[in-house]
């Protein structure tokens, strides 16, 4: 009997949410120290499973090299973790005299794992969702579902046992398109990592969710006149020949300034590269692009002796990356997209300006947004073309592989870039765990606001008073028109002020329970008052008469408090020990009569119909109860 996978991956995603909501209500309740403890615990099993997952990543997917991809889950492991291993993520986070900052976890995180990184981006995402309080259901890309399982196991069971809930961490075994869209849409998924090709990205933000998502890095490298060029050069050939060049931000393109293009070409050569004839270019770009113009897969991450054999090339042995003098940027010019490979297209431009401009080109092609690189010994260079570019990193002087994700330069370390509003993302930032918690601020006035008009008076108006609009007399009823009705109750309305509650209705649902507790034990704001628990909240509760009632949870009381008037059951008002009689409805004809009969009535209302309301067949309009 087949299987239909749609249907078990779907199933599977609704399943993992579920049960990664439930566990989100415990992760947010744990303070610091034990979250520390859960995430120093999966960090130390990642970087003891580092090697043996590297290994398993490239033996599944065909991608890039074993000892790259070790040191690409070292990174995630180690690096990322002593970044943010200090940072706080629960309770009061930053204080100043006007304004507490106090975080909050956003829920369950929906992640999306790329083919590419498998490994590294598994245990970079898992760390900082627990870190800041997020349970987190991954979405495999299937050629490599396998080993991010794999990884996913091993950061688990660290956690684990160190108290974290089971299902707080989970992996789709069986993932395919529908599935992980229904992942990135079910209604308890709070936000989306989605890392992958365009079409994913574009589907993260079209599911309705705050999602971040991360662009394809066509990185185009500047050598500028007064750049170190052996230095130059072995920073390049470092960076897009790092795991085959399967990292986005990997260099793509070599603009070189004119003055030094000989003393480049000769570097190149020096150290590894080899440039291909006219014709060999032509041969290598009929392997690199499909008919459509897109990127071949079969050359992704792979290596330059596979890729050189694939085009029915023969190059020198020892060569580390091949490289192609290419006419122009865009469709026409395969060699000039983003290539994941170590190949590279070589330019040749005269001074900062015209470089800046290929560059530019370069980006426009399919990289807006990700990272550009320059090398020179000129800080105003850096910056005057760092001004030019469309792109969110800009790295000076280190290779745009490591500079990018924060390995070789101050920039957060992250295996999650953002491309900002140039590639259509929500963020230009590296992300982190401070990108998965929401910051509440209380803020203090520190400027008085002038009133508007004088204050309300503060002494209650006298019975007679209140009763006054009210009075009519009895000898003889006389005919109410609407007007006077209308504005009787208008009134009555000017005289209170209202406090909106929202209207309740019976559920079957279970008790609501407060998942997010964000003032940590311990701390100087953690009084039993600090804020409301969800045990105290009202709920809709069904009367035996087809009507509702709103009824809350007993709680203490630290002093008495005066009886109210007793409220109507069934439409019947009661009566309090002055004998005046109090309702909880008030409409046109309650008002209509009252002003015939000469009757005082004393309104403790809930609702009031309007005249004009009950005219239109609209719904009535809701006021609160005084």
């Amino acid at each position: 009997m087949s299987v239909d996978k749609d249907l078990v991956s779907v199933q599977q995603a609704r399943d993992l949410v579920e049960a990664a909501h439930r566990a989100q209500v415990e992760l947010a309740r744990f303070d610091q120290g034990k979250i520390d403890r859960i995430c120093e615990a999966m960090a130390k099993a990642a970087l003891r499973e580092s090697a043996r997952l590297g290994a398993l990543a490239v033996e599944e997917t065909g991608f890039g090299i074993p000892a790259d991809k070790q040191e690409k889950n070292r990174f995630a492991a180690e690096d990322v973790w002593n970044y943010f291993k200090n940072l706080r993520t629960v309770g009061v986070v930053s204080e100043s005299k006007d304004v507490v900052e106090i975080a909050s976890p956003r829920g369950v995180v929906a992640g999306i794992i790329p083919s590419t990184n498998p490994t590294s981006t598994a245990i970079f995402k898992c760390l900082i969702a627990i870190k800041s309080r997020n349970a987190i259901v991954l979405s495999p890309h299937p050629s490599a579902a396998r080993c991010i399982n794999e990884t996913v196991k091993v950061v688990k069971e660290a956690a684990v046992k160190e108290g974290l809930p089971a299902d707080a961490i989970a992996c789709m075994t069986t993932a395919t398109i529908e599935g992980t869209e229904a992942l990135m849409k079910h209604k308890q998924t709070a936000v989306i990592l989605a890392t992958g090709g365009i079409g994913l990205v574009r589907a993260a933000y079209s599911s309705g969710k705050p999602a971040f998502g991360v662009g394809p890095g066509n990185v185009p490298v500047f050598v500028e006149r007064t750049a170190d060029v052996p230095k130059a050069v072995q920073d390049i050939l470092t960076g897009t020949c790092f795991d085959n060049g399967t990292i986005c931000a990997s260099e793509q393109a070599v603009v070189v300034d004119a003055p030094v293009e000989k003393a480049v070409r000769e570097q190149f050569r020096a150290q590894g590269g080899h440039f291909l004839s006219a014709s060999e270019a032509d041969q290598l770009a009929k392997v690199v692009a499909t008919p459509q113009r897109s990127l071949n897969p079969a050359i992704v991450g792979k290596s330059v002796e596979f890729i050189a054999k694939l085009a029915g090339l023969n190059v020198p042995p020892g060569t580390r990356c091949l490289l192609a003098d290419v006419g122009g940027v865009g469709r026409d010019y395969p060699l000039s997209m983003e290539k994941l490979s170590p190949l590279l297209a070589f330019y040749v431009e005269e001074g900062i300006e015209r470089g800046a401009a290929r560059c530019f080109e370069v980006l426009s092609y399919g990289g807006m947004g990700h990272t550009a690189g320059v090398h020179t010994r000129s800080r105003e260079a850096a910056v005057k073309y760092g001004r030019e570019m469309p792109a969110s990193r800009v790295i000076v002087n280190s290779p745009t592989t490591h500079g990018a994700i924060g390995f070789s330069t101050a920039l957060p370390p992250s295996m999650t870039l953002g491309c900002g509003s140039w590639g259509g993302n929500v963020t230009s930032d590296n992300v982190s765990p401070l990108h998965l918690m929401d910051i509440k601020r209380v803020a203090f006035e520190t400027r008085a606001v002038k009133s508007a008009r004088p204050a309300l008076a503060t002494q209650k108006p006298t019975e007679a008073a209140q009763a006054e609009p009210l009075a009519a007399s009895t000898t003889q009823p006389r005919k109410i028109d609407r007007e006077e009705i209308s504005a009787i109750v208008d009134r009555f309305l000017a005289g209170r002020t209202p406090q909106h509650h929202a209207e309740l209705h019976p559920t079957s649902s279970s008790s609501p329970a407060q998942p997010v507790i964000d003032v940590e034990a311990g701390s100087k704001y953690a009084a039993p008052t600090a804020a409301p628990h969800a045990e105290a909240a009202p709920t809709a509760v069904e009367t035996g008469n087809g009507n509702t009632q709103s009824q809350s949870r007993p709680t203490p009381q630290p002093t008495a408090q005066p009886t109210a008037p007793a409220s109507t059951n069934g439409g019947q008002a009661s009566t309090n020990g002055n004998a005046r009689k109090a309702v909880d409805f008030v409409s046109e004809d309650d008002v209509r009569r009252a002003i015939q009969k000469g009757e005082k009535i004393y309104i403790n209302a809930r609702t009031i119909i309007t005249p004009s309301a009950r005219d239109i067949g609209e719904p009535a309009e809701v006021f609160a109860k005084s």
